[in-house]
C-alpha cells in the first residue's frame, strides 16, 4: 500500500508539474528603435496615433521610470544578459563588420529561456555581432532568427553601407518589402505556424528597426499627418507602421487563444534622438546618447492578463537589466549562472504592488561616463569622452539637425571636460534636471559618489578592440 501511495503521490506531483509547465506563459518582447518616451498615446502624446500599443498600455501597467542605455547595443546586450554594460563591456554600437560583439562568455535570455523549455525566436535588429558565426542570434540560443544584424538599413532595399543585411536563420535572404511590415508578417506566420498543437511556450523577441533613420515609410501611414511637415510627419508614419505591426501580431495571439496567455513587454531602446525637433521626451532633458533623462527612461510597459493590473502606472525605477530574472522566473527556470546577474525579479512589483526591486540603479555609457539614481536623487559624473552619437562631454546632443534624417551620427566630438562633471538632481522636485544643485548637497553628493564609486571600481573595458 505504501508503494501504491507513493506512486499516487508522484503522478499527482508529475500531473501538477505538467499543469503548471502548460501554464507558463508566452514572452512577447516589443523593442522600439528611437521611439521618444512622449511620443505614444499612453505617455502623453497627441500628435501621432498609436492605437494597438496604447490598447496594449491600457491592458497593463505604465512603467513611468524604465531605464535602459543612451544607444542601441548596449539596451539589446543589457536585455539579453541581465547584465550592466560594466560587466558586459558592451557601452557602445556594433557597427558593421566589427570584431566584436556581445561576449561568448555571456548566457543569454534566449539561452536561459531555451533551457527551460521555451521555443525561441528573433524578428528584428540583432545588432550584438556578426563577425563570427558564434556570435549570430542561432548560436546564441534562437532557434529561429529573421531580420537584421545592424541599425540604419534602408527600409525597403534592406542595404546597410552597400551591402545587404537581411536573413533567415543567419542565412542571406534575398526579400523585397518595407522591413517594420515584414517582420510583423514572420511573427504573424509563426505564431499560426504553431496553431493546433501543444507546443512549447514561445519566447518572442521583436526589435523592430523603426523608428530608426533613414526616415522611410510607404505614402499610406503618411496620410493622416497632414498636419505635420518635414521629418516629424515621416517620423510619424514610421510609428503608425509600427504600432500597426504591433496590432497585427496581437491579433494574430488572440486568434490563436495565447493572448490570454502572454506576457508582453514593451520598450523603446533609449531615448529619442533630436528631441522637440524629431521626437517628443517630454517633460525630460535632451535624448539619444546622453545619461539625461531623456536619454535613458524610455516609454515602456508590461501586460499580462490576470497578473499584471490593467490601467496601472508606476514611478518606481526599474531598468531593462531586470527583464532577464523577471523572465526566467515566469519560465520556472534557473537565473544560477557562472556570470552574475544584475537585474532582479520585477514580478512583485508587477503583480502586486512592490516597491522597486532595487536601492539604487548605474546609469552608464562608458567605463567613466555614468550616473546612478538612488530614490529621488540622481547624480552624474559627466567628464571624460563623448559618445558616438553627436553629444557633448555633458551629454547634449551637439548638431540635432544635422543628425534628423541620416543614418549614423556624423558628429563624432571627442573633447573632454571637468566643466559640470559632478551633476546632482532631485527628480521628484526637477524631472527635467534643469537644476544642479551638487554645490548645496555636498553630502548627498559624497553618498551617491560613493555608491557609483562601487558599481564602477570592476568596471571592464569596451569590447571595442583597439588598434
Amino acid at each position: 500500500m505504501r508503494t501504491l501511495a507513493s506512486i499516487a503521490v508522484l503522478i499527482t506531483l508529475l500531473h501538477t508539474a505538467f499543469i503548471n509547465a502548460a501554464e507558463r506563459p508566452n514572452i512577447v518582447v516589443f523593442l522600439v528603435d528611437d521611439l521618444g518616451f512622449a511620443d505614444c498615446g499612453f505617455n502623453g502624446g497627441t500628435d501621432i496615433q498609436t492605437p494597438q500599443i496604447d490598447a496594449l498600455a491600457a491592458a497593463g501597467t505604465v512603467l513611468g521610470a524604465h531605464y535602459v542605455q543612451p544607444v542601441c547595443s548596449p539596451t539589446r546586450a543589457a536585455l539579453m544578459t541581465g547584465r550592466y554594460a560594466v560587466h558586459t563591456g558592451v557601452y557602445t554600437i556594433v557597427r558593421p563588420g566589427a570584431r566584436w560583439g556581445l561576449p561568448l562568455a555571456e548566457r543569454t535570455l534566449a539561452s536561459a529561456l531555451k533551457d527551460a523549455g521555451y521555443e525561441t525566436a528573433i524578428t528584428g535588429k540583432w545588432h550584438l555581432g556578426e563577425f563570427q558565426r558564434d556570435y549570430l542570434p542561432t548560436s546564441r540560443g534562437f532557434d529561429h532568427q529573421y531580420g537584421h544584424y545592424f541599425g540604419a538599413l534602408d527600409y525597403f532595399t534592406h542595404i546597410r553601407d552597400g551591402k545587404p543585411d537581411w536573413y533567415r536563420n543567419d542565412q542571406p535572404l534575398q526579400e523585397s518589402g518595407y522591413t517594420t511590415e515584414l517582420l510583423a508578417n514572420e511573427a504573424v506566420r509563426l505564431i499560426r505556424s504553431r496553431s493546433g498543437q501543444q507546443p512549447k511556450p514561445l519566447f518572442l523577441y521583436v526589435p523592430f528597426n523603426g523608428v530608426h533613420a533613414p526616415l522611410q515609410v510607404p505614402e499610406k501611414y503618411l496620410s493622416p499627418y497632414q498636419h505635420l511637415t518635414g521629418n516629424r510627419r515621416t517620423y510619424a508614419g514610421m510609428l503608425a507602421a509600427v504600432d500597426a505591426a504591433i496590432g497585427q501580431i496581437v491579433t494574430a495571439l488572440r486568434d490563436a487563444e495565447q493572448l490570454e496567455n502572454t506576457l508582453i513587454v514593451f520598450s523603446a531602446d533609449n531615448g529619442g534622438p533630436n528631441p522637440d525637433t524629431l521626437t517628443r521626451n517630454t517633460p525630460f532633458r535632451a535624448g539619444k546618447g546622453t545619461l539625461y533623462e531623456g536619454g535613458i527612461r524610455s516609454a515602456a510597459f508590461a501586460c499580462w492578463p490576470r497578473r499584471i493590473p490593467a490601467g496601472g502606472r508606476t514611478e518606481e525605477p526599474v531598468h531593462v537589466i531586470d527583464w532577464f530574472p523577471t523572465f526566467v522566473e515566469v519560465a520556472g527556470g534557473s537565473s544560477d549562472q557562472p556570470l552574475p546577474l544584475d537585474g532582479r525579479s520585477l514580478l512583485p512589483m508587477l503583480t502586486a504592488g512592490k516597491p522597486s526591486p532595487h536601492d539604487s540603479l548605474l546609469l552608464v555609457q562608458s567605463p567613466v561616463r555614468a550616473a546612478v539614481r538612488a530614490g529621488d536623487w540622481k547624480l552624474l559624473r559627466l567628464a571624460g569622452p563623448a559618445s558616438e552619437d553627436g553629444t557633448s562631454a555633458a551629454g547634449e546632443t551637439t548638431n540635432p539637425a544635422k543628425n534628423a534624417g541620416k543614418g549614423k551620427a556624423k558628429n563624432k566630438a571627442k573633447s573632454s571636460t571637468t566643466e559640470n562633471a559632478l551633476q546632482l538632481y532631485n527628480l521628484r522636485q526637477d524631472p527635467g534636471e534643469t537644476k544642479n544643485v551638487a554645490a548645496n548637497e555636498p553630502g548627498k553628493v559624497a553618498e551617491l559618489q560613493t555608491l557609483l564609486d562601487g558599481w564602477m571600481k570592476d568596471a571592464v573595458p569596451s569590447g571595442v578592440p583597439q588598434e
